[in-house]
């Protein structure tokens, strides 16, 4: 049988073509907030062309996340996982806090981790596909970190980076009255939840709390929120380092995303970062003005540019309407 190449590999550039033209047009389809409700605190999957959003359910958690399902991030479809819950999160050292922050990867052996605060400690978890079933990572059902392995610090808000070469790292940590934020970092085992080596503090200049890695370019930025989540101050920050713990430097543009008066972009924060195509976004929560004692969140999805030195630029946001 005689095969034409020339039009096979025409047919290829096409389609190939049309999906990198789809994902490049999502910023212009978007509008936020993403998604109708109150969540916070994102994080994002991907399994065979579908993503997969967890995230905390207003105000302040929940008994279990939010995860919604989209191909396209204009169409979801919410679901419900069968862990973590609060119930099965509690241990003798946890506090009442809900279920808060997750942050979930896929591991080099195709399994799903997640990492999520439940009473103020870190949970993890795991799972052979994004919508479970999931089970604690530890056979003892013990939280990975509990509230009195680091007293100095608010253990929450852990996140986990996937190296290029598979090697998994862990970052955590807050502060408690909206100052003294602490960032601990640590290798992780081929198992995903003992470490190698002893945590180390890696906090950097203006850190608070919700760390997210992401690497370009051999050079590690080390992303966070700063200020106080409850108000105007919560703003996205970052470091620069040559290694996945430092030292870090100030970003050169570092805060890229903090609140603008006379718009709905209000105490953005707490986000992870998607790679669409060719093209990283920051999905984040922003806080929905109202007049209640607690504060409520939307999730929102923006583009992330840098510059020729690998510095993460300023956030414009998209379709932010203005308020009264």
């Amino acid at each position: 049988m005689r095969i034409n190449r020339n039009k096979n590999i025409s047919s290829f550039s096409a389609l190939l073509m049309l999906m990198l033209i789809s994902l490049s047009s999502i910023a212009q389809q978007v509008s936020n907030p993403i998604i109708p409700g109150y969540f916070a605190d994102p994080t994002v999957v991907k399994q065979n062309g579908t993503y997969f959003i967890y995230a905390t359910i207003d105000p302040w958690g929940g008994d279990e996340l939010a995860v919604f399902e989209t191909k396209d991030f204009v169409n979801f479809t919410r679901h419900h996982l069968n862990w973590p819950t609060k119930k099965a999160c509690t241990s003798p050292t946890s506090n009442s806090s809900m279920v808060w922050a997750p942050s979930v990867v896929r591991g080099k052996d195709k399994k799903f981790y997640m990492y999520v605060s439940v009473g103020s400690e870190v949970w993890a978890g795991v799972s052979d596909q994004p919508l479970g079933p999931w089970k604690n990572l530890k056979k003892d059902n013990t939280p990975l970190i509990a509230a009195k392995d680091y007293p100095a610090v608010h253990n929450i808000d852990a996140d986990c980076f996937i190296n290029d070469n598979g090697d998994a790292f862990l970052y955590w940590g807050s502060g408690f009255n909206w100052i003294n934020g602490k960032c601990m970092a640590v290798k992780l085992k081929p198992d995903m939840f003992s470490f190698v080596n002893k945590p180390a503090e890696v906090t950097p200049t203006g850190y608070f709390e919700a760390p997210h890695m992401i690497k370009r370019n051999n050079e590690y930025l080390l992303m966070f929120s700063e200020g106080k989540a409850i108000d105007e101050t919560y703003r996205i920050g970052y470091a620069v380092g040559k290694t996945p713990f430092g030292p870090f430097q100030k970003g050169k543009y570092s805060p890229i995303l903090s609140t603008i008066p006379g718009t709905a972009t209000i105490g953005p924060g707490h986000h992870t970062v998607i790679t669409l195509g060719k093209q990283d976004y920051v999905l984040y929560h922003r806080i929905v003005p109202q007049k209640e004692k607690y504060v409520l969140r939307e999730l929102c999805l923006d583009s992330l540019k840098y510059d020729n030195k690998n510095q993460l630029m300023k956030v414009v946001p998209v379709k932010t309407k203005r308020i009264n």
